[in-house]
């Protein structure tokens, strides 16, 4: 009855569209009260989930792209992104894919890049002859790629609870992120031949270079985050402020667009962004707890076992699990309470921890952009002040791309842990 109660909750606040952190408080208390289990257990289950010394470099990380992205990032990456692959037909929408590729590097969150690339783009792709849902779904689609590509925000919570390295994390993500962003280009330039979108005329390699040295200050973020990983001399959080005070400097000094009296708000909006997403980790924690207390991990994985142990079938039932999962349930919420149970069976059968990993946040990403909870989704129409249905339309081809890549990942592991194992023995 207790566990009845518990679901019951959490599914009915999904289905009304209350926010997932306040549906996972909601119902843990409520299964708390009837379970006679003494309140006092939920802060103090929400304090241990968030009292993780590398989930401090979230804030970090937030703060950083933020500040860079009011310091003038965003029109200097799409400039260099239009200067490589603008000319070609459908250019703006191969730039918007190739700019939330360089862009993601520096944000680390999906939703980030869809409000930023989204903002400059949709309006720009609209007024040069594309459509507006096209236009919306190309920048969904490819804003995925920023929580992939390192940084990202969530690797840092898979190594909160896994135990793996967060800068292996990172670099397992590097290959996939560019496989997604490369194979996203290529559908985006098919359905612009065969719709006969229009194409810029090539502006010379002059002008790659000049926009080059536009963004070099801020793609060099990503290089200052992945050396201080590397190197050693720098832990997740410390690397996160690094970049903080090194997107403070560009944006005021380099670019000089980033003035001194708006990094108070921007200071407020970051411990917002930070305090939410803790939040969820807290009251996910909980819930998470709480399925433990039940064995319904157990349950999961003793159900999935005694179908099969083939290790192929393992991975396309977590894949189907998780694709399902995506489209109901945010990201971080669902790697809190789904990662700890699936990386047991995915170890139970021989699937390596960095893999596994790898696929199942590359999975949720998919489910960003895939409704009823598709956050990018939401975003980007209402960027381009479309009714959702036609942006679902029009992104089916990009998310049947990425469900492509997200099975390549999972069955060819080296994608995902061959970089991590040549960078870090």
């Amino acid at each position: 009855m207790d566990v009845f109660a518990l679901f019951s909750i959490f599914i009915a606040g999904l289905v009304l569209g209350i926010p997932v952190a306040v549906t996972l408080g909601v119902s843990s208390l409520v299964y708390l009260l009837l379970a006679g289990i003494p309140p006092v257990v939920m802060p103090q289950k929400m304090y241990a989930g968030m009292d993780v010394f590398v989930l401090l470099s979230i804030p970090g990380f937030i703060l950083a792209g933020n500040l860079m992205n009011r310091g003038g990032i965003t029109g200097r990456i799409i400039r260099f992104a239009n200067a490589l692959v603008g000319w070609i037909r459908g250019g703006l929408g191969l730039t918007n894919i190739a700019a939330s590729m360089l862009f993601g590097g520096i944000t680390g969150t999906a939703v980030a890049d869809a409000a930023s690339i989204g903002g400059v783009m949709i309006p720009g792709m609209k007024k040069a002859g594309y459509p507006a849902d096209f236009s919306a779904a190309v920048t969904a689609a490819s804003s995925t790629v920023g929580p992939i590509i390192p940084p990202s925000v969530p690797m840092i919570i898979v190594g909160a609870l896994s135990g793996i390295s967060v800068g292996k994390m990172f670099l397992a993500g590097a290959v996939p992120g560019i496989l997604m962003g490369l194979a996203m280009m290529v559908t985006a330039y098919v359905i612009s031949a065969r719709r006969g979108f229009p194409r810029q005329p090539w502006q010379g390699w002059a002008e790659v270079a000049r926009s080059f040295g536009g963004a070099i200050w801020a793609l060099a973020m990503t290089g200052l985050i992945i050396w201080g990983l590397l190197s050693g001399l720098a832990t997740p959080t410390e690397t996160a402020i690094v970049a903080s005070v090194y997107a403070l400097f560009v944006g005021a000094v380099i670019y000089r667009e980033l003035p001194l009296r708006a990094v108070p708000s921007i200071l407020v909006d970051s411990g917002v962004s930070a305090a939410g997403i803790l939040a969820l980790v807290g009251f996910a924690n909980v819930f998470g707890w709480i399925l433990v207390a039940e064995r319904i991990p157990q349950a999961i994985a003793d159900a999935v076992l005694s179908l099969t142990d083939n290790r192929l079938l393992v991975i396309l039932i977590i894949n189907i699990l998780l694709l399902f999962v995506g489209m109901f349930m945010e990201t971080i919420a669902a790697l809190i309470i789904l990662f700890v149970p699936l990386l047991s069976l995915a170890q139970a059968v021989g699937i390596d921890p960095l893999h596994f990993a790898t696929f199942a946040v590359l999975n949720l990403m998919i489910g960003l952009t895939t409704p009823p909870v598709g956050v990018c989704l939401f975003v980007c129409a209402g960027i381009a002040r479309l009714p959702l249905a036609p942006v679902v339309r029009a992104i089916l081809p990009f998310l049947l791309t990425n469900i492509a890549v997200l099975f390549m990942v999972s069955y060819i592991p080296a994608l995902a842990t061959w970089l991590p194992s040549v960078l870090i023995p």
